[in-house]
Parts: C-alpha cells; structure tokens; sequence
C-alpha cells in the first residue's frame, strides 16, 4: 500500500512540475506575442521601433495615433546633431514653407509621466517632448529619438555629482560606448527605442537646418505603422 502511495505522490508532483513548466512557457509566449513594435517610415529612411511595456499609458497613445494615421505627412521639425531629432507637431502636416517654425502644436491633452529606473535616454531611444510644466507631463503627440555623444568615464561621474543621483554600471556601460543624453534622465518619458534604422536616426541628424534647428528640407515622416 505504502508502494502506491508514494508512486502516486511522485506522479502527482511530476503533473504539477511539468504544468507550471507549461504555463511558464505559456506566459513567455504571450509576452512575446504581445510586445508592440512599430515602423517609422521616413523621407530618409525605416526605424523600427520597440515600444516599453513598463511606460503603458505612452506606449497605447503612440499605438493609438498610429492606427488613426496621425503622424503621416509630418515632418522632424527640430534637429540637433548629437543631441535628438524632434517630431510630431501636428501644424507640420504636409508642410511646404520651409520657412515656418513648429513645435507649439498638440492635440488637446498630456500624458502622466512615467519615469522608469531601467529605463534611460541612451541612443536609439523614443521620448516625449513635454512643455516646461511642474508635474513633467508628457505632450499629447510630440515625440523625439535620442542621437546623443559618447559620455566619458569623467562626464559621468560628475553628472552624478551635479544631479545627486546614481548610475547603474549597466547605464554608464551603454552611455561610454552607445552614447546618449543622461541629463535627462527622469525629466523626460522614455518609451521605446530603436532596434532597426539607427543609421536613419544618424542621417536625420546630420541635415542641414537653420538658426532655429528647422532642416532646410522637409524630414517626412510618411508614416507610422504598427506591426504587431
């Protein structure tokens, strides 16, 4: 009888081992399935585009604007070589004075901020453009994508000074070879980065613009598409 038992209890714990094993794979699958990338097509090129789980309320507005085509025929109106390019302005649509200055336009509403540790402005990263507001909530539908300059071991260590905050050596890694902008860490709303198109990210960066950092030839954004 004793036999049986313990047969049966090792069969039993053998059913639930391998089911939580099928429902941890599950989970991973589900997490994969469920990732959003989206496509930024370009008059100079693709990016695609990770969109983070961990900043929600940006990530499901950026889908949003997508799917409603709100970002087609836009242009980079602000371009600043080492530092980010900047789009998003709805007044830019289909714009033909090369002349004109953006950067004033929403679409009605702000974003919560969400500021995530792990989350940082190294290159590649997509932001949110927000006004000088106290709570550093987020524009509604302006965004922009880090370029940033590689940070020396010095730089770093007295930002940290000056700011009175604490790099991960998973930061300063990223920031001493990628590069970025870590001045504005937790001011701004990272929520997704590049994992395709940092050459298109560089080119942008790289145009000719004037005195206020409008290219001297629309940057379009063509369209944004979300793949999955």
């Amino acid at each position: 009888m004793m036999k049986i038992v313990v047969i049966y209890t090792f069969c039993l714990l053998a059913s639930v081992t391998l089911q939580a094993q099928k429902n941890e794979k599950d989970n991973s699958v589900e997490t994969a399935k469920t990732e959003r990338i989206v496509l930024i097509s370009t008059s100079l090129g693709n990016m695609t585009v990770k969109l983070y789980d961990a900043t929600p309320l940006h990530r499901d507005n950026f889908i949003k604007l997508a799917n409603d085509n709100f970002y087609d025929s836009l242009i980079f109106h602000r371009v600043i070589q080492g530092f980010m390019i900047q789009g998003g302005d709805p007044q830019s649509r289909n714009s033909k004075d090369l002349g004109a200055l953006f950067g004033a336009g929403d679409n009605g509403y702000t974003i919560p901020a969400e500021f995530v540790d792990s989350l940082f402005h190294k290159k590649g990263t997509l932001c949110a453009a927000r006004t000088n507001n106290p709570e550093k909530a987020s524009s509604g539908c302006q965004f922009y994508i880090v370029q940033g300059v590689v940070q020396t071991k010095e730089q770093l260590a007295q930002m940290e000074i000056q700011r009175k905050i604490k790099l991960s050596d998973g930061q300063k890694q990223l920031y001493s070879t990628l590069g970025g902008t870590p001045m504005l860490d937790n001011n701004y709303t990272v929520f997704g980065e590049v994992t395709e198109g940092l050459d298109v990210l560089d080119k942008i960066a790289a145009v000719k613009k004037n005195e206020s950092d409008r290219p001297l030839e629309n940057v379009f954004i063509l369209k944004v598409s979300v793949l999955k």
